[in-house]
Parts: structure tokens; C-alpha cells; sequence
């Protein structure tokens, strides 16, 4: 019923069974139970989160967590509306994100979606496997994954784009023929502003570098930081400056005050 998890996923592609069958899942998962097939992704803070490895499917719930909330959704529509919006504008702009394919709410007001996302792990994943051996094929990984990774956030913010959520985790990377390919997989809380406020900026590039000196170098971190700054022509050396010391300074000290250093 399901075709090769290689095949480009739409919600175009879904049959009218393959739907129903999605909605099915819902109901069970959002009742507590599991599918078979399905299990649950842990660290996944207040919402449920379900993969399904044949199908390469996640399935993502929404709870209203406060009466804030619900007005916001009538403003600026519901968490799940604004999480699909996103990933449609993301994958419009030609930035990796889930693919929609389902979604709808559940008789307790939860709202779910369903969504098809590549294949890969995410980049603190990448990190701790190249920290592995820090010479030879390990060395060379490692050096492309930063510089890679500073070229797509710096492509995602010269579009325009600011995403709420930006640390290593919730961005995924996989490696095709030498090269990575990135996708951004929390999109709820995404916006678009051209250009991007600079605040807006060094608050992306400080949850990226939530990561202790063990983790990532600074060598690591200018690496990163020049293939971003390449990206974004219309920064002055003086912006460019400030931006990287205060993301460094602020990231560190929240490492200090939570024991991460």
C-alpha cells in the first residue's frame, strides 16, 4: 500500500485509503495506544511525537497548553496550521523541510499532523560521531558538516527566514555522495522578516552553539560562523562583529548558569 520510502512524498500522492489510514493512526495514537509499526520518539517534550520506520512517517500532536494559546490560534492560526504553513513556505523557498500529509484534531480538541521528513540524523548527532577521531576522514567530516551547515542557515536567513527553534537537534542532516543535505524539522514558530533583525539573528546563531567547548571548539565555531557570514552580503564588518561576539558571550553564559560548563 505504501510506496519506497525513497519516493518524494506530497500530500498530493495520498490515496483516499492511504488518508483514512492516517486519520485511523491518529485516533489510536492520540487515545494512547500504538499502532503497529509505530513508536514513540522520546525527548519530545509536552507534544507526542510517533515515527514509523517503514513508512518513514512521523506523526506530531498539538495540545493546547493555555487559554493564550487558543487566542493566538484564532490570530495567527493553531500550532499544527502554522507548523504546515512554515514547511510549505520553507520547501517553496527550496529550504529542506517536512512534507505535510496529513492532518486534522482528535474528539479531546488535540490537533496532529503527519508528515514525511528525510531521511538522516540530526547535526549534534553528526557532531558526536565525527568527534569519534579527530584526524584523517573524521577530521575532513567534520570541517564540511560545519561549513555546510553555516552555508544553509545563512542561505535560510538571506531568504528571509527566522526559525523559532534552532538548536543542533532540530536541524537534520544526512550525507549524499560527499555532501550533506539539511532540512529543518521544528518549524512552528518560524517567520519572515527581510531583512532579519540582527536580535533575531544572534538568537539563531545562540541556540546553535548550546553546545559545551567539548562538543564544539571555537575553531569549530568560526568555521561555521564565516561559511553563515558569506551568506549574508549585506552585513557590515561592525554588525558582523557584534553579532558573533554577543551569540558566542550569551551562549556560554547560559551553559554556565544551567552546569553545562
Amino acid at each position: 500500500m505504501w510506496d519506497s520510502p525513497d519516493r518524494k512524498w506530497s500530500y498530493m500522492t495520498l490515496s483516499a485509503e492511504q488518508t483514512l489510514e492516517l486519520h485511523r493512526c491518529a485516533a489510536l495514537l492520540g487515545a494512547g495506544d500504538l499502532p503497529a509499526g509505530w513508536d514513540i520518539v522520546p525527548g519530545s517534550g509536552q507534544r507526542r511525537v510517533a515515527f514509523n520506520r517503514e513508512m518513514q512517517l512521523y506523526y506530531k500532536e498539538f495540545p493546547v497548553r493555555s487559554p493564550l494559546e487558543r487566542l493566538k490560534a484564532l490570530l495567527l492560526g493553531s500550532r499544527a496550521a502554522r507548523t504546515r504553513r512554515h514547511n510549505d513556505a520553507l520547501l517553496y523557498a527550496g529550504i529542506g523541510a517536512p512534507t505535510s500529509l496529513a492532518w486534522g484534531r482528535l474528539k479531546d480538541g488535540k490537533e496532529y499532523i503527519f508528515t514525511r521528513e528525510s531521511v538522516g540524523k540530526d547535526v549534534a548527532f553528526w557532531l558526536q560521531i565525527s568527534l569519534a577521531h579527530r584526524r584523517g576522514e573524521s577530521l575532513v567530516l567534520r570541517r564540511r558538516l560545519l561549513e555546510s551547515l553555516g552555508v544553509f542557515i545563512g542561505r535560510i536567513h538571506a531568504t528571509g527566514f527566522v526559525p523559532g527553534d534552532l538548536q543542533a537537534r532540530d536541524v537534520q542532516a544526512r550525507l549524499c555522495e560527499d555532501r550533506f543535505q539539511f532540512a529543518l524539522t521544528n518549524n512552528e514558530n518560524t517567520t519572515m522578516q527581510r531583512p532579519p533583525p540582527g536580535k533575531k539573528l544572534v538568537q539563531n546563531l545562540v541556540q546553535l552553539n548550546l553546545l559545551p567547548p567539548a562538543d564544539l571548539s571555537r575553531t569549530d565555531r568560526m568555521r561555521f560562523f564565516v561559511a553563515w557570514r558569506r551568506q549574508l552580503r549585506d552585513l557590515s564588518d561592525i554588525e558582523t562583529k557584534v553579532i558573533a561576539a554577543e551569540a558566542y558571550h550569551e551562549a556560554m553564559r547560559r551553559m554556565y548558569d544551567t552546569g553545562k560548563l
